[in-house]
């Protein structure tokens, strides 16, 4: 055993036994679907400035959301109840108290020149002081940090100037826990104006500090420093909030100074324990499906690379213990159709050792006969051929998804952890564990000896028979792009005739809470309501007689089926509760969300034509819109609901589809620049016939589990698995059947004919096969 394998074998055994540390001592976060959660309902009240109506509640909803997001809760549901109530389900709660104070909070920040201490401002232990207009400036009389009163001055600064707000401890000097503060451009000249006018006066004075006011009370007045100059004031555009603040209290007022000041003022009028939306039929039943679909995938990963796949199954039971562990340790909120997602993310995973074993095998091939250890150096080749192919693949779905981890919001940061972390971990899955599993195998006589055993002697199924057809593609590549059109236009065609059937977590749409007078469980209650007509309906229970339904917009008859279906479970039913909500995925997260994914298809497709060509990048990018287009086309024909579940499986098709593009435009690269100046057509046609082996293969892994999900997952993950199902066959198909043809497109209208020597020739490395222009 050579010293690299023995460096990832150490480096293997030790993350897992890290990982497994983890999965045993810590808990997972679970979602409102799995576990349930707190339902916290808050009441908008008209303030002096704003009258609390359905706009003002609508903006009061995005604070309250930013707020959540701070606070560390993935996957809430937030939304408008009514004309003034804000709904808000939070998972996983420790403390619904300390969550209830802090969204409760006006969190209205100012900050005021200090005009001295009035006459009488000895602190009265029994009073409580109120803002007192001193003035008809607008002078102001407020309690400070200290318990005593201030005089303060009008303020033109307040907490919309704020770009920034974060907690910071400072050990060294002994300042303990503060609040760091910066400024926007405008709000910066105004804090170094207000600071300057301060620093006119004598330190030690009153007048020469600056109060900054949360909520009508003084939380910090520090004095400007003596260095400062009159009328210089401080030109940093940051300050600190100090007070003797706790870690969770420094915590929590940066969050609330970041998320902004609602609108209107809030009180919390209503809190109760829900339970999860799901059933333990439904989540049991997604389990098994989930089971069986990972066993197929190891079972046929393993018929097809024999030892070699065995060993690879092994490494992606690995790769499932590091990616758990991975998701407990950073306190990721586990859904469902997250789970769904991690699982289908072991089907994905095996892309990489897929890729590694297709190159092995050619390389073995080639090998044969050549040298005394054949098995052993084809398989380091295919490891090492294989890695740009994985590393550019990988980066740039890790692009996407720190992009919409920095530039989302609610389920769009969510999963865009989750896709991070499952990236990171196949990679290490496939080039450290399976890598250190197959070579340390490669070394057994027995293992070398008989091809048939490892299962890199073998050509395989799909290569031999596209050596012995050698079919001639792309001879007509419009043909290919004219099928494409076609597709996309009958895409269209549905969205413009049928229209997209938009989940209640984009339209909103109607809660109703009852009361039955026999308990009904959680899967009773979804079946029923299902068998009559609401199989879309989402219900959770606050307790063995109540039920709360969230269905769309649906009208008095339909309530009255709703109300009946219980009744045949629950006996005699009442409706407690009727409001109408708004969309939990509101204008500004959609905003966000598509702002998220602009930026990271053009981060994409920059990388892409640094690493590629200009012509690569842009067929890449078109094959994984034509994607998107159908996938939402084909729901559009079927009715179903375009929803949050929905959303998920579009970011995963979308990282599939640019993936399988850079698999194949690696191979490419790498064959048309042994030929520099030829045309890219027989490049191109080599590199599709060569990959076809890999691409199947994968497709094959993840198709398993998703037809598993599908047929056995029941209704939360039909939707889930069927847009996957659609999405990663249109996916292979576009790969090669537009993002080559537009290339090709794109290339024949380019004067050079072909790659240069010096940006598009590999370095020469050991043992590397000659290319016969179509070898297979």
């Amino acid at each position: 055993m050579t010293r690299a394998t023995t460096v990832r074998a150490v480096l293997a055994a030790a993350v897992l036994l890290v990982s497994l540390f983890v999965t045993l001592t810590m808990s997972p976060r679970l979602g409102l679907d799995l576990q349930g959660g707190t339902r916290l309902v808050l009441q908008a009240k008209d303030s002096p400035t704003a009258k609390a109506d359905r706009e003002s509640t609508d903006r009061t909803v995005e604070v309250l959301r930013q707020r959540i997001d701070a606070l560390g809760v993935a996957e809430p549901t937030v939304t408008r109840s009514g004309e003034d109530r804000v709904l808000i389900e939070l998972p996983d709660v420790t403390d619904p108290r300390e969550a209830a104070e802090v969204l409760g909070r006006t969190a209205q920040l100012t900050f005021h020149p200090v005009l001295g201490v009035p006459d009488d401002a000895a602190p009265d232990p029994e009073s409580k002081p109120k803002p007192e207009p001193e003035s008809e400036s607008e002078e102001l009389v407020l309690p400070d940090e200290s318990g005593g009163r201030l005089r303060l001055g009008a303020s033109d600064l307040s907490g919309a100037g704020v770009k920034d707000a974060r907690a910071e401890f400072d050990g060294q000097r002994g300042a303990g826990w503060s609040v760091s503060l910066d400024f926007r451009d405008d709000a910066s000249r105004d804090w170094t104006r207000l600071t300057g006018e301060a620093a006119c006066h004598p330190p030690q004075d009153e007048r020469r500090r600056v109060a900054i006011v949360l909520d009508e009370k003084v939380i910090s007045s520090p004095q400007v420093s003596p260095s400062v100059t009159c009328g210089a004031g401080l030109p940093s555009g940051t300050t600190q909030i100090t007070g003797s603040f706790s870690a969770d209290e420094a915590k929590n007022l940066a969050l609330l100074i970041k998320g902004g000041a609602l609108p209107v003022p809030v009180e919390v009028v209503e809190q109760r324990t829900v339970g999860p939306t799901l059933g333990a039929e439904a989540i049991s039943a997604s389990a098994r499906a989930a089971v069986i679909g990972a066993g197929l995938t190891a079972l046929f990963i393993t018929f097809v690379y024999r030892l070699f796949g065995g060993l690879a199954a092994l490494a992606l039971a690995g790769y499932t213990l590091i990616s758990y562990a991975a998701l407990v340790a950073l306190g990721v909120t586990l859904t469902l159709p997250g789970l769904a997602g991690f699982v289908l993310a072991i089907g994905m995973a095996v892309d990489a050792n897929v890729l590694a074993f297709e190159r092995a095998r050619e390389e073995y091939a080639s090998r044969s006969g050549r040298t005394s250890r054949p098995l052993r150096s084809a398989l380091a080749a295919g490891f090492r051929n294989a890695r740009t192919a994985v590393v550019d693949s990988n980066v740039t779905t890790l692009l996407a998804a720190g992009l919409l981890f920095g530039l989302g919001s609610g389920p769009v940061k969510g999963f865009g952890v989750t896709l991070a972390i499952g990236v990171l971990v196949s990679m290490f899955s496939a080039l450290v564990i399976a890598r250190a599993l197959t070579e340390m195998a490669a070394g057994s006589r027995f293992v070398t000896d008989f091809p048939g055993v490892n299962g890199i002697g073998l050509r395989g199924r799909v290569r031999t028979y596209l050596t012995r057809r050698a079919p001639q593609l792309f001879r007509r590549s419009r043909r290919w792009l004219g099928v494409s059109t076609v597709v996309v236009a009958l895409a269209v065609l549905g969205v413009t005739l049928r229209g997209l059937n938009l989940g209640v977590e984009f339209t909103g749409g109607r809660l109703m809470e009852y009361t039955t007078s026999r308990p009904v469980g959680i899967d009773t209650a979804r079946t029923a309501l299902a068998d009559a007509g609401f199989a879309d309906a989402e219900v959770t229970t606050a307790g063995e007689r109540e039920l709360s339904v969230r269905t769309g917009d649906t009208g008095d008859r339909a309530e009255a089926a709703i109300r009946d279906a219980l009744s045949a479970e629950g006996g005699a039913t009442t409706k407690v509760r009727d409001d109408l909500i708004g969309p939990s995925l509101g204008d500004e997260l959609r905003r966000h969300a598509l702002i998220a994914l602009g930026i990271a298809v053009g981060a994409q497709l920059l990388y892409l034509a640094v690493r590629f060509r200009w012509s690569f990048a842009v067929a890449s990018v078109t094959a994984m819109v034509h994607d998107v287009v159908i996938l939402v086309g084909v729901f559009a024909w079927l009715g179903r609901p375009i929803d949050g579940i929905f959303l998920a499986a579009l970011l995963t098709v979308i990282g599939y589809s640019v993936n399988d593009s850079v698999v194949v435009f690696d191979r490419v690269r790498e064959l048309w620049a042994r030929r520099p100046g030829s045309p890219l057509l027989p490049a191109a046609r080599a590199a599709v016939l060569q990959t076809v082996p890999r691409t199947v293969n994968t497709g094959m892994g993840a198709l398993f589990i998703l037809t598993a999900l599908a047929v056995l997952g029941g209704d939360s993950l039909r939707d889930f698995a069927l847009a996957l199902l659609i999405g990663i066959c249109v996916g292979t198909y576009s790969s090669v059947f537009t993002a080559v043809p537009v290339a090709l497109e794109m290339e024949s209208r380019r004067k050079d004919g072909g790659p240069t020597r010096q940006r598009q020739r590999p370095k020469a490395g050991r043992g590397r096969p000659a290319d016969n222009g179509a070898r297979v």
